[in-house]
């Protein structure tokens, strides 16, 4: 596996490797199973797979964890290469945005972005699709592997690449999750052994909303709202918890065919977030 931190030394390795086709996977480091779940996939599919380590400041807001992000450098390359990954990039801030990032052209996609984690985290989705913006412009991937863990995050960017007619097949892969159902995530690892061990009540609760949707249920308000209830009795306080149409995140209708069940909610200070999709 060959490691860039420039963008030029990048470029110039993908130009001398041009011929077959190329996977990318853009991460933020302190990869998991379902990180290399992407790399797999990539790697089953391509000739030739690119992986970024960025953590991005631009989608941290000021009362983020940016500098408290776990950095797995080392552990990172070592799975990276187990998983044939044959090539890393990893860049710095000042090699993506210069040196004033406040003043570097933002890209943002309406609407998908508003709610959700949209509001409860302003500026995030426009830091997300402008890196993954960049990223795409600098090397050029045929296609580009995301978790549907952050199901909104993948329509927006789905949106973007369709909307600016970008040359990049975009692959949505199936949340990966501990035998508990806990989806895996990279703030897994702020949570305490109790709270571990309460955290998959979170996939519970929108498989139970799940369950009933698929019965039949229609009354969206009631299931949200027991929803909520069964994870504050509990301990989570929730940021939202939503039924949504699966394409364009709007509040579900009786005549939406194709749902999504989005939830978001705090165990101590650590953020969980979930989905589940489903066809009525």
């Amino acid at each position: 596996m060959q490691t860039f931190k420039t963008i030029e030394s990048l470029q110039s390795a993908l130009g001398d490797a041009a011929g077959g086709t190329l996977g990318f996977v853009p991460t933020m480091g302190n990869l998991h199973a379902g990180h290399l779940a992407l790399v797999a996939r990539a790697r089953a599919e391509h000739d030739l797979v690119v992986v970024s380590i960025f953590v991005n400041p631009l989608q941290f807001g000021a009362n983020e964890d940016l500098d408290a992000y776990p950095r797995t450098l080392d552990a990172d390359s070592s799975a990276l290469i187990d998983a044939g990954c044959d090539v890393l990039f990893m860049p710095c801030a000042e090699e993506l945005y210069g040196d004033n990032m406040k003043a570097s052209t933002l890209v943002r996609v309406p609407e998908l972005g508003t709610d959700y984690c949209g509001a409860s985290r302003p500026g995030h989705f426009d830091g997300v699709t402008t890196v993954v913006a960049k990223l795409f412009n600098i090397v050029q991937p045929d296609a580009a592997y995301f978790g549907l863990k952050d199901y909104q995050q993948f329509s927006i960017i789905r949106k973007m690449v369709s909307d600016l007619a970008m040359p990049v097949i975009l692959h949505g892969v199936d949340t990966v999750r501990e035998t508990s159902g806990l989806a895996l995530s990279s703030r897994n690892g702020y949570l305490t052994p109790e709270q571990k061990t309460l955290a998959p009540l979170l996939y519970q609760t929108i498989s139970s909303i799940g369950e009933a949707l698929a019965a039949g249920e229609q009354d969206f308000m009631r299931l949200t709202q027991t929803g909520k209830q069964r994870l504050q009795e509990a301990g989570f306080q929730p940021d939202y918890l939503a039924i949504a149409n699966a394409t364009s995140l709007r509040p579900a209708t009786k005549e939406d065919t194709h749902l999504v069940i989005l939830v978001a909610a705090f165990l101590g200070s650590t953020r969980l977030i979930d989905n589940l999709r489903i066809s009525v």
